[in-house]
């Protein structure tokens, strides 16, 4: 298991005040950014054991305005990680904030912390 959140968090808050691995606690401070490992999981395995690790990230945007400039700044922010945009969508919110999804993927080595991407 390649453990990578606090470098997201670090990527993330370089780009934002309010960034947090949880539900956002402070509205006050727009964009609100919430970063949520989805999936954690062996991609290659030998007999010296796990030699790639898979790990796919969501990040959740408010904003009270648009999150189109936010998105662009997370993509920026993870894209130097290494980790590829697989998902971007705006979704509805009854709070009446913008939100949008993004998900970013990423094959990682355990060893050299080489970022590959199978596509």
């Amino acid at each position: 298991m390649k453990n990578v959140k606090d470098q997201i968090y670090s990527a993330l808050a370089g780009a934002f005040g309010n960034v947090t691995d949880q539900y956002p606690k402070d509205w006050a401070e727009l964009p609100a950014v919430q970063y949520t490992e989805e999936d954690n999981k062996v991609y290659e395995h030998t007999a010296q054991g796990e030699e790639k690790s898979y790990v796919r990230y969501r990040v959740d945007i408010w904003h009270n305005r648009s999150t189109s400039e936010s998105a662009l700044k997370v993509d920026k922010a993870l894209a130097a990680l290494g980790l590829v945009r697989t998902l971007c969508q705006d979704t509805p919110d009854p709070s009446g904030l913008k939100h949008k999804v993004m998900r970013y993927e990423a094959i990682i080595d355990m060893e050299s912390e080489e970022v590959f991407w199978p596509n």
